[in-house]
């Protein structure tokens, strides 16, 4: 069985691949102009993209340096020790819906000062793998095609990354 699931993940791409570029030729589409005209996009999105990108990496890094984060940490640290919520974990909590890799380094970090099978890595990781960065996503891609109105996807978006938090914590402790 393992190798039946070895060999189709080695091929699946390839085969989508192909069978995405014959149904093409079969339809007649100029594939490599199609594909040029693609890349071109591509590239323009990414100029637009940029400015959003570097407003968001300037305010994140703000909040950190400026002590804002271990000041709200401070304040939070009564009530997270309630639901046995480790504070150490708190600023993934925090940064994973702004940034993913400002969360994939506190995630590193977490892993490599407490372990891989600790409560705090299990717990880390299992936040990193079940959430997503709402904040980042609104801000770089909502504002690359000019969506202004964006205030239900936020509300949402944040509402699931406090649910993927709570759920995580759950999880977590009733597993290990």
């Amino acid at each position: 069985m393992t190798q039946w699931i070895t060999t189709i993940s080695l091929w699946i791409i390839p085969g989508l691949i192909s069978i995405i570029l014959l149904f093409a030729i079969w339809n007649r589409v100029p594939v490599f102009e199609t594909f040029v005209d693609g890349a071109k996009n591509g590239f323009q999105t990414a100029i637009n993209i940029m400015p959003h990108l570097v407003g968001m990496m300037v305010a994140i890094t703000v909040f950190r340096e400026s002590g804002a984060l271990q000041l709200v940490i401070d304040f939070i640290h009564p009530f997270l020790t309630m639901f046995h919520f480790p504070t150490e974990v708190f600023p993934l909590a925090m940064m994973r819906p702004i940034t993913g890799t400002g969360a994939l380094a506190i995630t590193t970090d977490l892993i490599a000062t407490h372990g891989p099978d600790s409560f705090i890595g299990r717990l880390a990781s299992t936040m990193q793998g079940s959430s997503d960065t709402t904040l980042y996503i609104i801000t770089v891609y909502f504002g690359a095609v000019g969506i202004k109105k964006a205030g239900y996807a936020l509300k949402v978006g944040l509402f699931a990354d406090l649910i993927a938090v709570i759920a995580s914590l759950m999880i977590v402790s009733y597993y290990f």
